[in-house]
């Protein structure tokens, strides 16, 4: 794995609520990726995780728009066609990577897609 590749999970004590799933996240934590967990709260995921980002309740949209423009505005989205592709074609990213979206502070605070 390459030094930048992590796992979020986001909103979900997944540890808990979702034990085989995620070993999937462990996995990938085990093979070199790092594993960040946004929650308000200190779960048993949070304590699995190498960072802990406790948002304010609410504010997981903000935060998950700030990560679609990290991404958008990265080299690795920019000059690696298969990354490109694959978040395109293989995740829901699509409809927020679309020419037309407009983010929050183009509609005063009120997503569209």
């Amino acid at each position: 794995m390459a030094d930048s590749d992590c796992v979020i999970v986001m909103g979900s004590n997944m540890a808990e609520c979702h034990p085989v799933a995620f070993r999937w996240p462990m996995l990938a934590k085990a093979r070199g990726a790092k594993l960040i967990h946004v929650d308000p709260r200190f779960t048993r995921t949070s304590a699995m995780a190498d960072i802990h980002a406790p948002i304010r309740a609410g504010s997981d949209m903000a935060f998950l728009g700030g990560l679609v423009t990290y991404v958008l505005n990265s080299r690795r989205w920019n000059t690696d066609p298969f990354f490109k592709s694959f978040v395109v074609n293989y995740t829901n990213a699509a409809t927020i990577v679309s020419a037309e979206y407009k983010d929050t502070e183009d509609l005063d605070g009120v997503f569209s897609g």
